[in-house]
């Protein structure tokens, strides 16, 4: 996720409120990777515990999360099966589904705890390949490490179903005031 905003530690603006007076009981909007606002926002996830997996025939919040078959169980627990068209021309899985998954992982796990006047954009992640695999699920986890007024930085363990540690990763966000939209006449 190439989108980063204009000037993320601007301070203009009100003052947002600290990451703790955040009410995280609302019901988040997962964001679509590389957007950056509420308005790219195609589902929603009850935070923090989802009722129930998506249903088979409805993967992903975008066409990306869609193909690759991503399933939200909560805002920081996405799932994927492992399928022919996700192996690389060496016969394993392709890092960039493993990547991508820890790129949405991460932005849904950060989302419940901005407000209606923040917008967030991927700034780093850092991955680290451990094993691979070649069938079944995979499952990655995300933890929110720290969140300020301008920043987020978050952790992820990605998980083969027989528990083998797959990637591990941290990745930095930019937290930035949600830019106003001016109407055409």
């Amino acid at each position: 996720m190439n989108d980063t905003p204009d000037n993320p530690g601007d301070p203009a603006g009100p003052p947002k409120a600290p990451a703790e007076d955040v009410d995280r009981s609302r019901s988040a909007t997962v964001p679509v990777a590389g957007a950056v606002g509420r308005d790219s926002s195609v589902a929603s996830i009850a935070h923090p515990e989802v009722s129930s997996r998506r249903s088979a025939d409805k993967f992903g919040i975008d066409g990306v999360s869609g193909f690759m078959g991503m399933r939200w169980d909560s805002a920081d627990t996405v799932r994927l099966e492992i399928r022919p068209e996700l192996i690389n021309a060496g016969g394993l899985l392709s890092g960039v589904v493993t990547y991508a998954l820890v790129d949405y992982c991460m932005g849904s796990t950060l989302w419940p705890h901005t407000n209606e006047d923040e917008h967030i954009a991927t700034l780093n992640i850092s991955i680290n390949y451990i094993q691979t695999a070649t069938e079944g699920e995979i499952v990655c986890k995300t933890e929110l490490d720290r969140r300020n007024r301008t920043n987020a930085v978050l952790r992820s363990d990605v998980r083969h179903e027989d528990g083998r540690l797959l990637v591990s990763a941290i990745g930095s966000y930019a937290i930035f005031p949600a830019r106003k939209r001016l109407r055409t006449p």
